[in-house]
């Protein structure tokens, strides 16, 4: 069986609340900037340009790309607690992975970013309340109105997924 290289973990799943889930998937988000940092560690420019797979990005693409998607999932969920099913904005994930910012800004800038990031976004997460957790938002592309729980687990597989991606570029590389 071949895994697919978009997709080292597998697809995202819609997983159910739990506290142990939960208290589970805080923890990764707390220590995934680590973890980033570390699949990071020794590499090259030519290497941080070397796209994870054909059509992909690059190394350096994905740090800044998991930056700029977690920046907005935190304004995500800081929306959904304090306003009522707020619509959110999406973006061209695509097209910001090409501003100057992305091309000429060093991968330890945006790591550097995610450690604070995440440590507020764990630090909210642990205070939510179980009615906080099925506060709503609405989300255009979807057309449909999802919890914070559901954008939590997006997001708590999101940063595992483009980690993977960067590992099993390096294994394939020897790197």
């Amino acid at each position: 069986m071949t895994i697919d290289p978009r997709y080292p973990i597998g697809k995202y799943q819609v997983t159910p609340f739990s506290e142990e889930t939960k208290n589970k998937w805080i923890q990764d988000l707390r220590i995934a900037p680590s973890d980033l940092e570390f699949v990071l560690l020794n590499l090259d420019k030519a290497q941080l340009d070397t796209p994870y797979r054909e059509g992909g990005w690059t190394v350096n693409q994905v740090v800044h790309h998991l930056a700029d998607s977690h920046m907005n999932a935190f304004a995500r969920f800081k929306l959904a607690l304090t306003e009522e099913v707020p619509l959110i904005k999406t973006y061209d994930e695509n097209a910001w992975s090409q501003t100057a910012d992305v091309l000429a800004t060093p991968w330890n800038v945006s790591v550097t970013l995610l450690h604070a990031l995440h440590e507020r976004w764990g630090n909210l997460l642990t205070t939510l309340t179980p009615e906080q957790w099925e506060r709503k938002l609405f989300h255009p592309v979807r057309n449909a109105e999802i919890t914070i729980w559901d954008l939590f687990t997006i997001y708590a597989w999101h940063g595992k997924h483009h980690i993977a991606h960067i590992k099993a570029l390096r294994a394939q590389k020897g790197w």
